[in-house]
């Protein structure tokens, strides 16, 4: 059976209010385990508190009420920051705020300095982490002459030269064009498939779900779904009464389904899809 990594018991979370603006609910009582080695996808359409959530896991937020606890460390403790910080490595949306020097190296090289971790091993959790995600020929480069996918795999190397036990990824994509966003999730799933790195992978992409052990849905706040993509994509319905679409796959077999093929519609791959289409029409 897996251990949890990451656990939330009635977590809330409220951003203060100011003279112009009320205090602002981001998260009412979310309740979660999430285990180690697993592939979780957070889905939500803009403030449905998912960023607020991701944002909690490594204690750049603290919880205004209920508890995260980080492998049974409760994150409201100071004093377990750094070891928290360690084991939950964070990507965020912009891979520009999170580059620091002029030199690919440089760069990854930041973190495990500042960690007090020493130089000979430094140098090799640089080229691991930079052959993880496929950018070793740019050791030397100048980071801000990259593309935005380069950039967030820079970023990503950034985090994996911590040695994280998990990696969170806020909106990582968002910013970059469909090859970058391949190029970025193929890290991911790979990072995951091959160093067993537990994954928690905040986005509004529903295809990026596809490859997910989990799909967590959130609403206003709360968890409205909670299940294996399959499960969750296949109440298209609720998902579009929440303003959120299926992936393309999905949709595609609905469409097919409603003009008489009978096709499932929770194959969410493009192969189980494409194997589902085969088997229907013989």
């Amino acid at each position: 059976m897996m251990s949890t990594i990451i656990e939330t018991d009635n977590l809330t979370y409220t951003y203060p209010g100011s003279e112009e603006n009320a205090a602002t609910v981001a998260l009412g009582g979310v309740t979660l385990k999430l285990a180690r080695g697993s592939f979780v996808v957070v889905l939500g359409h803009n403030g449905s508190g998912k960023s607020t959530l991701a944002k909690t896991f490594n204690a750049v937020l603290l919880p205004s009420g209920g508890t995260v606890y980080v492998d049974g460390m409760d994150t409201k403790d100071e004093k377990l920051l750094l070891e928290i910080r360690r084991r939950i490595g964070m990507v965020f949306q912009n891979p520009d705020n999170q580059i620091v020097a002029n030199v690919v190296e440089e760069d990854v090289a930041f973190a495990p300095e500042n960690l007090g971790v020493p130089t000979e091993e430094i140098r090799q959790r640089v080229d691991d982490a930079l052959e993880a995600v496929g950018m070793t020929e740019f050791t030397l480069h100048a980071p801000h002459l990259l593309s935005g996918g380069q950039k967030q795999r820079i970023a990503i190397a950034g985090v994996l030269a911590m040695l994280p036990e998990c990696i969170v990824l806020d909106e990582a994509t968002a910013m970059l064009d469909p090859r970058g966003r391949r190029e970025v999730l193929n890290v991911i799933e790979g990072l995951h498939r091959e160093k067993d790195v537990t994954v928690v992978l905040i986005t509004h992409h529903m295809n990026e779900a596809e490859h997910a052990d989990r799909v967590i849905v959130m609403n206003d706040g709360t968890v409205a779904m909670d299940g294996t993509p399959r499960e969750v994509f296949s109440r298209a319905d609720e998902l579009k009464s929440l303003g959120l679409t299926v992936p393309d796959t999905i949709s595609l077999l609905r469409e097919l389904r409603d003009g008489g093929l009978d096709v499932p519609v929770d194959a969410v791959t493009v192969e189980d899809c494409a194997d589902a289409i085969m088997e229907a029409i013989g």
